[in-house]
């Protein structure tokens, strides 16, 4: 009789609100075993984990946090993704079904892509199976009431980054362009928006849906202002509604 693996889940749970949770995602987050979250290296806090905290039962799953490098070193993102992937396989080894939650959606620019990408290369015979959450922009939209798309007009999603002439492409290519993790370049995508005449046109979300949630809508008094990591901006051509 061959042993049981168990099967692992990635569990998308949305930008911030706890009832944007999926049923499916709530089901299995009640039933598994074992709950493995991504959390801070120093403060120990998972913003994930403190979206479901409050649906989980009474004990509740075991909890594994998992510490992503935040480094572009080759050897220690190596050695690092080495180690998280064999604690997971650990628990899989024993029977046990894991599911890794990450905020907004499992398979658009999550850490999950690339711990499910690892544990198939390196235990094929693993199960996975991919829960859908609602996305930031998805959600930044539907909170902000702003249509990202309609008829043949397009959206882009894009990581912002320093690289202005990319980011002017986006936002010329696009009728409404979603920058994601934009606190960092904060203060060169203003004076972009000013350039192209689209400031008064963006709008600015931190932890969309969460309870210490904040919405710019003039994106112009955030000069010189420090955001969190999981901050993103709208941009988009034209009405709103």
């Amino acid at each position: 009789m061959s042993r049981r693996i168990g099967t692992l889940y990635a569990v998308g749970v949305g930008p911030g609100d706890p009832e944007l949770l999926t049923l499916r995602a709530h089901r299995i987050l009640r039933e598994v075993p074992v709950l493995a979250f991504p959390k801070k290296m120093r403060s120990g806090e998972s913003y994930a984990l403190s979206i479901v905290e409050g649906l989980l039962p009474e004990p509740g799953p075991e909890r594994l946090g998992l510490v992503f490098p935040m480094t572009r070193d080759p050897e220690k993102l190596r050695v690092q993704w080495e180690e998280t992937a064999a604690r997971v396989w650990e628990k899989l080894e024993q029977g046990l079904d894991v599911a890794f939650i990450t905020e907004g959606h499992p398979y658009l620019y999550s850490t999950a892509i690339h711990l499910v990408r690892l544990i198939r290369r390196l235990h094929p015979e693993v199960k996975v199976e991919v829960v859908a959450g609602v996305s930031s922009p998805g959600g930044a939209a539907a909170h902000l009431d702003i249509p990202l798309a309609d008829g043949d007009e397009t959206v882009g999603i894009i990581p912002a980054t320093e690289d202005r002439e990319a980011m002017r492409r986006a936002l010329e290519a696009h009728d409404a362009v979603v920058f994601l993790k934009v606190a960092k370049v904060l203060d060169p995508m203003i004076d972009l928006l000013e350039e192209m005449g689209l400031a008064e046109r963006a709008v600015v979300v931190t932890k969309c849906g969460a309870p210490d949630e904040a919405v710019f809508r003039d994106v112009r008094a955030l000069r010189g202002r420090e955001l969190e990591y999981l901050t993103l901006m709208i941009v988009k051509k034209g009405d709103r509604r």
